[in-house]
């Protein structure tokens, strides 16, 4: 067998982004399909932010968790750039980890619900979802400092751990396997959940649905990307496509999602819009 050799390039690095290999012509259309899901992602999740600070009803853990969340999907697709990404990538996690034991604990332990989530628990669990993905984006970059880099463009439209980790010489494999505990013990919670509540599986259902289509879509963008990696034989473009879909259709869908299951968010954003709508009529029967 061959000894294959690298050339580390020198440092400091400068990393170019490939992007899309778009015909002559199609470029606008890209845009404005870019920008299209963008003002979707912005519009839905801007609604939610706006009715859950304001609608004093939804001042509830479960809901202030769903803003924090929000906030990063809203972020996430805003600041494309690999350190905050893969930062809120984290917060993500720990979000939907913070809620799969806030509904474990309202399901199986509805008398001391409120008792054990108190508001200042409630906002020390979200500062420390925060604090621990800066922590954790942290030790990532320590691999990355001593690594050798054998090319400097990154087959991508925005970086990624798995993208910048290709154009090492020699990736480490803690690399790869980094920060997936998280999605075991998410899936450990809602199983506990649903155990739990067999008796009364309705009941848990209803509490658990949104967040559980949440988690599955979540999961589901992550497993494409992975895939899509394992073979060679796609296409760059179908793979970066894939990968955009990975932070533009959970942050479009998720508002959809608790908006249709929520009743309590459900309700809110209608009387809220139907408020202004019959005090913009009064204005102009006024006038």
């Amino acid at each position: 067998m061959e000894n294959l050799t690298f050339t580390p390039l020198r440092q400091p690095i400068v990393f170019e982004l490939e992007g899309f290999d778009v015909p002559p012509g199609h470029g606008p259309l890209l845009f404005f399909l870019a920008l299209f899901a963008y003002m979707v992602v912005l519009l839905g999740n801007g609604v939610v932010i706006c009715v859950v600070m304001t609608d004093r009803n939804l001042h509830r853990p479960m809901f202030v968790m769903i803003c924090h969340l929000v906030v990063c999907d809203l972020l996430g697709a805003t600041l494309n750039y690999y350190p905050t990404l893969y930062m809120l990538c984290i917060v993500q996690t720990e979000v939907c980890f913070l809620l799969s034991l806030c509904r474990y604990v309202a399901v199986c332990e509805p008398l001391r619900y409120h008792s054990i989530m108190t508001s200042a628990r409630l906002h020390s669990c979200c500062a420390v979802a925060w604090i621990f993905a800066l922590v954790l984006i942290a030790v990532l970059f320590s691999f990355h400092v001593n690594l050798p880099y054998c090319s400097r463009i990154i087959q991508h439209v925005y970086c990624s751990n798995k993208s910048i980790m290709n154009l090492a010489c020699t990736p480490p494999l803690i690399s790869n396997i980094y920060g997936q505990w998280m999605f075991v013990v998410i899936a450990y919670s809602y199983i506990r959940i649903l155990r739990a509540s067999f008796n009364i599986r309705t009941k848990a259902f209803q509490t658990c649905a949104s967040h559980l289509v949440v988690y599955v879509f979540y999961e589901i963008a992550t497993l494409i990307i992975v895939v899509s990696y394992r073979f060679p034989s796609i296409t760059k473009n179908i793979t970066k496509f894939l990968s955009i879909l990975f932070i533009i259709v959970p942050p479009a869908i998720n508002p959809i999602i608790y908006g249709l299951v929520s009743r309590d968010l459900r309700s809110s954003i209608i009387k809220r819009f139907s408020t202004r709508t019959a005090h913009k009529n009064r204005l102009s029967v006024t006038q």
